[in-house]
């Protein structure tokens, strides 16, 4: 099948060089000339394990092609998919959608032939029901069909997310375009993955309702983390004994500075603002909101008070800047609500990351960055994991002890909490757990 794939963001890379390993051509657009001049070369625009390799192969076996010109990828091509932006609106929290509608007018005018138009951005309800309209306004005569397809890929593991799916989401009530859909994911149907085949409007809301789900969980343990701290109980043996239930499930209930990163943030104040509209009010998702904002804020009043009560002076190491692990993307990470606060209350902040450093250039000011964790420790008065990348979790704690002006060991992430580093003599701050000394 030949099919375009509009937008090279994380989304459009992702999904298009995987449908290129399907097997099928696929052409990426993207109005950014020297990004796509970049993956010409080879160059990922973006931090994602193993995608290298796979654009490098399938470039190299012509199954990927790169271009900023949608007129010479659209005609042809038997579906088109929409992966641009929808960052939340300034001052409303509303999904900004003029990404879409815009992609959604150039497409229209270019279509050939029967064509399936996919919303793979994640678009509030109704959305593609207006796509549909537009298009059919622009071109009366186009023989085509607009479909939703939601990507559920997480950050760090998108390859394996889109090649083995918990499940495939496709919302259309056409036979024609289902049937395009079912051979674009032919593999995956071989394998028997779980396909739900349902209404457009459905499969928008799943996306939404799905994340805000999944947040939900995060913030419920962040609540439960602060009262074990009360009550002298362990978060993470709560959250065993809690995820060992097979209606709970394990997963996303690790105690911690709040979430961040591109979907969870803007996805839940989207959702919100859906039930606004509608007058249907949201009240989990809106305290789930609440929750991790207040959070992240929190997490930087902690590292105050672990402190003695004030930063001023003082120079703190911070490891992890990234959202989550294995990515550069800074969006809404929880260090760019704790950093912030720590220098206008006098700390001089020293900050270590394997990959997105440079990302966070475009958002932090005046952090000193270090060649690695342990350079970032030289003298300091503290050392704060913000991000549980791998590197950070077997630190030689006796070679950071003798770096640290104070054994201050401050874990938003608990990934030392079973080392017990109070044996190495640190005095030592986990989330959930009371304070360990």
């Amino acid at each position: 099948m030949r099919v375009t794939v509009v937008g090279t963001g994380y989304v459009g890379l992702v999904s298009g060089t995987c449908f290129s390993e399907f097997g099928h051509e696929i052409i990426c657009v993207d109005k950014d000339a020297e990004k796509i001049e970049r993956l010409k070369a080879g160059e990922i625009p973006i931090y994602e394990p193993g995608l290298d390799q796979l654009v490098e192969k399938n470039v190299r076996e012509k199954r990927l092609h790169f271009t900023t010109d949608l007129a010479e990828a659209v005609p042809g091509s038997d579906a088109v998919f929409i992966a641009v932006g929808t960052p939340s609106r300034r001052g409303d929290g509303h999904a900004d959608l003029s990404y879409v509608y815009a992609a959604a007018e150039e497409i229209a005018r270019l279509l050939e032939g029967y064509t399936v138009v996919v919303t793979k951005s994640t678009v509030p309800v109704g959305t593609g029901r207006e796509i549909e309209t537009l298009i059919s306004n622009i071109r009366p005569d186009a023989d085509f069909d607009v479909a939703s397809n939601p990507e559920f890929l997480r950050e760090g593991a998108a390859i394996e997310d889109f090649m083995r799916p918990n499940r495939i989401v496709i919302g259309t009530d056409s036979d024609r375009a289902r049937e395009i859909m079912r051979d674009l994911y032919r593999p995956l149907y071989l394998n028997e993955t779980p396909i739900v085949n349902t209404a457009r409007e459905t499969s928008e809301l799943i996306k939404y309702a799905s994340n805000a789900f999944l947040a939900t969980k995060i913030s419920f343990i962040n609540e439960v983390a602060d009262l074990c701290e009360v009550l002298g109980a362990d978060v993470q043996d709560v959250a065993r004994g809690m995820g060992l239930d097979k209606r709970i499930g394990p997963k996303f209930l690790h105690a911690g500075p709040g979430y961040g990163g591109s979907c969870f943030p803007k996805d839940t104040l989207a959702l919100l603002r859906t039930g606004e509209i509608n007058q249907v009010p949201l009240k989990i998702v809106e305290a789930v909101v609440d929750v991790n904002r207040d959070r992240k804020l929190k997490m930087a009043d902690r590292v105050i008070e672990a402190c003695g009560g004030s930063v001023d002076g003082k120079k703190i190491a911070i490891l992890g800047l990234a959202f989550k692990p294995n990515t550069d993307d800074m969006r809404e990470s929880p260090a760019l609500d704790i950093i912030p606060v720590l220098q206008r209350s006098g700390a001089e902040v020293h900050a270590y990351d394997p990959a997105a450093m440079e990302e966070s250039r475009n958002y932090l000011t005046d952090v000193r960055y270090a060649s690695g964790p342990y350079d970032a420790m030289k003298e300091a008065d503290a050392v704060v994991i913000v991000t549980e990348w791998n590197e950070f979790r077997a630190l030689d704690l006796k070679r950071v002890k003798t770096l640290l002006k104070t054994p201050l060991l401050i874990d938003l992430r608990n990934i030392y909490a079973k080392a017990n580093p109070a044996e190495e003599g640190f005095t030592y701050h986990g989330v959930g757990k009371g304070r360990v000394k």
